[in-house]
């Protein structure tokens, strides 16, 4: 997937589907944002069409938002032909859509498991699956699917013990599709970011609790949305040309393996 040197940007004229991208201070809304100031078309797929479409109208002409629920395989499907037939392919997948839950071990009911597997762990692979036929058929392509330290670790501040499972299993897809993809020019990588300055953390924490898991992260402060964005960036981008597999930590040195 060689850089198309007519645009300007690491990844011009390529086109990008970010799930989970509608979010207002989400990961996914920063890294379709840096997506696009790079050079690549962006389309928004998030269970909340309308959001998403509010913000394909911020990141400027070309861009689309689409209402995609992806635990749900065929809407995924459906949303990756469209993607292919209005912007013309399919070159990036940011596999960012997921949910948490703060609850513990004995807490987790059945549809508490059933719903942060299905939208994390189920909604990752549907979202693959129907992106990499149109990948196939063009000059291959990058998925990128956001983990998280807490499945590297067994544990985070926002998460119980199935979203970590949720989190874990991510990193093994991610390693099963890289191995098989490999071969069709598709690179397949994580990245699995700790604390995030996100929507979720917004009104939960203390200010005296911030700073206290800040002065335990050897940088000193709680990641932004747009430090995970970098790292999505970079493993799209052919500055990651012969990566695949891989894992990449956006933690600021809070877990080191």
């Amino acid at each position: 997937m060689a850089l198309d040197k007519t645009g300007a940007g690491l990844v011009a004229g390529r086109r990008a589907i970010v799930t989970g991208g509608a979010s207002p201070r989400g990961l996914g809304k920063a890294t379709a944002r840096l997506l696009a100031a790079e050079g690549a078309m962006v389309a928004i797929a998030d269970i909340d069409g309308e959001a998403a479409a509010a913000v394909a109208r911020e990141l400027g002409e070309g861009h689309i938002g689409i209402a995609c629920d992806v635990t749900d395989h065929a809407r995924c499907v459906a949303v990756a032909a469209q993607i292919q037939a209005q912007l013309g392919g399919v070159d990036i997948l940011i596999n960012n859509a997921g949910i948490t839950q703060p609850i513990r071990l004995m807490e987790i009911t059945p549809s508490d498991y059933d719903a942060v597997l299905d939208v994390n762990l189920r909604g990752t692979l549907n979202m693959s699956q129907a992106a990499i036929p149109h990948m196939r058929s063009g000059s291959g392509g990058a998925i990128v699917c956001i983990s998280s330290a807490s499945g590297q670790r067994g544990g985070g501040i926002f998460g119980g013990p199935h979203y970590c499972a949720s989190k874990a299993g991510i990193l093994g897809l991610v390693k099963a599709m890289a191995r098989e993809l490999g071969r069709d020019g598709i690179r397949v990588n994580a990245v699995a970011p700790s604390l995030i300055d996100t929507d979720i953390t917004t009104g939960v924490m203390t200010d005296e609790r911030r700073r206290e898991i800040a002065a335990a992260i050897p940088l000193g402060r709680i990641g932004h949305a747009e430090d995970v964005a970098g790292a999505c960036l970079f493993l799209a981008s052919d500055l990651a040309a012969y990566v695949t597999g891989a894992t990449l930590d956006v933690n600021g040195g809070s877990h080191m393996h």
